[in-house]
């Protein structure tokens, strides 16, 4: 029932706000930048030609983090 439940949310959600569901998601896990950075783990959006469904792209929504996107999509 949970996600028959999840589905409809994600269906208004969608049609409330005009945006497309990214095409999946996927955990990156933490590590170490070359300059000695770390990076906490996180979930990005599946790699594909468009920017305009990234979670950090303007007039998104990150269900991991709850934050809006502030980025404009380069294409």
């Amino acid at each position: 029932m949970k996600p028959l439940i999840c589905v409809v949310a994600l269906l208004i959600g969608t049609s409330l706000f005009g945006q497309t569901p990214p095409q999946g998601d996927h955990k990156v896990r933490p590590y170490t930048k070359k300059n000695g950075t770390a990076v906490a783990p996180h979930y990005q959006t599946n790699p594909n030609p468009t920017q305009k469904d990234n979670y950090s792209a303007k007039g998104r929504y990150n269900p991991h983090t709850g934050k809006e996107g502030t980025k404009t999509p380069k294409h």
